[in-house]
């Protein structure tokens, strides 16, 4: 063979610097799942404290109205309870994972 001739691609050879396509696409899967079923479980947790947040506050403004409190101070304590809570979860649940 001469130097200055092009190597020509043979499809009957596989390339030995490429693993094969089946290991290829395995891992491109396996890495695709791990990052969906990551993004799920974090989203999980986001709207869980987004609930327990919105849940104390709901809450607070209905003592708040119930009691007839000219200051907001239901809705202050329980929305700080709920924002302490919904972090202890999220703490909780990233070291159980």
């Amino acid at each position: 063979m001469n130097r200055s001739e092009p190597m020509e691609n043979n499809p009957d050879q596989p390339n030995q610097n490429q693993p094969d396509k089946s290991v290829r696409e395995k891992d491109s899967l396996k890495t695709v799942t791990e990052k969906t079923t990551s993004f799920a479980q974090f989203s999980g947790i986001a709207f869980q404290m987004l609930g327990t947040i919105g849940l104390g506050v709901w809450a607070g403004m209905k003592l708040d109205e119930w009691q007839q409190n000219h200051r907001p101070i239901w809705t202050i304590v329980l929305s700080l309870t709920a924002i302490g809570a919904s972090l202890y979860l999220f703490i909780r649940q990233l070291t159980n994972r």
